[in-house]
C-alpha cells in the first residue's frame, strides 16, 4: 500500500525568464493570450527526488490551486522539473501482466498512481517535468494538452539535438522511429493538471527490460544520448556538437531547452523559484 505524506514546503521566489515566442510550422496552436501569464518553476533538474515525495508535493499544489479557483482568485501555473531515484510507476488501470517480475520481489519500489497509462520506469538521467497548470487559463481540452506536451519534446529534440521526432497515431508520447524517448501520463482534476512528461536523456535503459514499457510489446525505448552516439559517424553540417557532451552537461542542455520550448508552446513567462532541499526531503507527519 502506498501512503502519501503530508508535506509542508516553503518557497523562495527568485527570477523570471522571458522567452521571445516564435511560431514554428509544426507548433500546436496556442490559445491567444491578452496578457502575460506567469508560471512558477521549481528547478530540481540536478536532484534525485524520491517519487513519493514528489507525488505528495504535486497533490498538495493541486489542492491549493483548487482552493484558489473555488475562491475565484488568480491561479498561476506551476512547473516542477527533477529526476527520480529508480522507481516503477503504474497508472490507474495498469495491469501487472506488464511486469516481468514478481511484484512482491520488485527490483525497485512500485507505485500505483492516478495518472493514465501503463507501467513505466523513472531513474537517474531522465528529466521529469510535472506541469501543474490550470487549463482554464489555456484550453479546456485534454487532447490539446497532451498534444502540446508532445510538441514541447518534439521541439527540444529538433532544435537542440537535430533529432527528428514524431507522434504515432493512437499512442501518446514522442518517438524516433520505433524508439520511445518520452512517456506522457497525466491526471486532470477540475481542469488542474498534474503528473506529466518523462524524457530519457542519458538514462540507463536496462530497467525498462524488466517491464513492458507503457504496455507496448513491439516498441523499444531510447534516449537522447543513445541516438547521439548512433549518429557520431554521420556527416555534421555545422550544428552544435552535443554528441560528446558528458552526462551532466547533456542533462543541463536538455533542461534549458525544455524550459524554453515549454514557455513557447504554452505562452508562459517562466519564474524560477527555489525550495530548500532539506524541506523537500523532510517528512512532516
Amino acid at each position: 500500500m502506498i501512503l502519501a505524506q503530508n508535506l509542508c514546503f516553503r518557497t523562495i521566489p527568485t527570477t523570471c525568464i522571458t522567452v521571445k515566442h516564435q511560431k514554428e510550422p509544426h507548433q500546436v496552436n496556442p490559445v491567444t493570450q491578452t496578457k502575460t501569464k506567469f508560471c512558477e518553476c521549481f528547478d530540481l533538474h540536478k536532484e534525485l527526488i524520491p517519487y513519493g515525495k514528489a507525488w505528495s508535493w504535486q497533490k498538495q499544489i493541486v489542492k491549493e490551486k483548487k482552493s484558489l479557483v473555488q475562491r475565484n482568485e488568480d491561479c498561476p501555473d506551476t512547473l516542477i522539473v527533477l529526476q527520480h531515484d529508480p522507481v516503477y510507476t503504474m497508472g490507474t488501470g495498469s495491469s501487472e501482466k506488464y511486469l516481468n517480475f514478481d511484484i512482491k520481489k520488485a527490483p525497485f519500489d512500485v507505485y500505483r498512481t492516478e495518472r493514465g497509462g501503463e507501467v513505466t520506469y523513472h531513474g537517474p538521467g531522465q528529466l521529469v517535468m510535472y506541469p501543474i497548470i490550470n487549463l482554464r487559463n489555456h484550453k479546456m481540452d485534454l487532447h490539446w494538452y497532451l498534444r502540446a506536451l508532445e510538441e514541447v519534446v518534439i521541439r527540444v529534440l529538433s532544435s537542440t539535438f537535430s533529432i527528428k521526432a514524431s507522434r504515432i497515431e493512437g499512442f501518446t508520447g514522442v518517438w524516433v522511429g520505433n524508439q520511445k524517448l518520452a512517456a506522457i501520463g497525466v491526471r486532470v482534476s477540475k481542469w488542474i493538471t498534474y503528473h506529466g512528461i518523462a524524457l530519457n536523456v542519458n538514462t540507463d535503459l536496462t530497467p525498462f527490460s524488466w517491464i513492458v514499457p507503457c504496455g507496448l510489446r513491439d516498441r523499444q525505448v531510447g534516449s537522447i544520448k543513445g541516438l547521439l552516439q548512433e549518429s557520431q559517424l554521420s556527416t555534421r553540417c555545422g550544428e552544435a556538437d552535443t554528441s560528446n557532451s558528458d552526462d551532466c552537461e547533456l542533462i543541463d542542455i536538455s533542461y534549458r531547452s525544455l524550459i524554453k520550448e515549454f514557455s513557447e508552446v504554452f505562452q508562459l513567462e517562466i519564474c524560477q523559484k527555489a525550495i530548500p532541499m532539506s524541506e523537500l526531503l523532510t517528512e512532516n507527519n
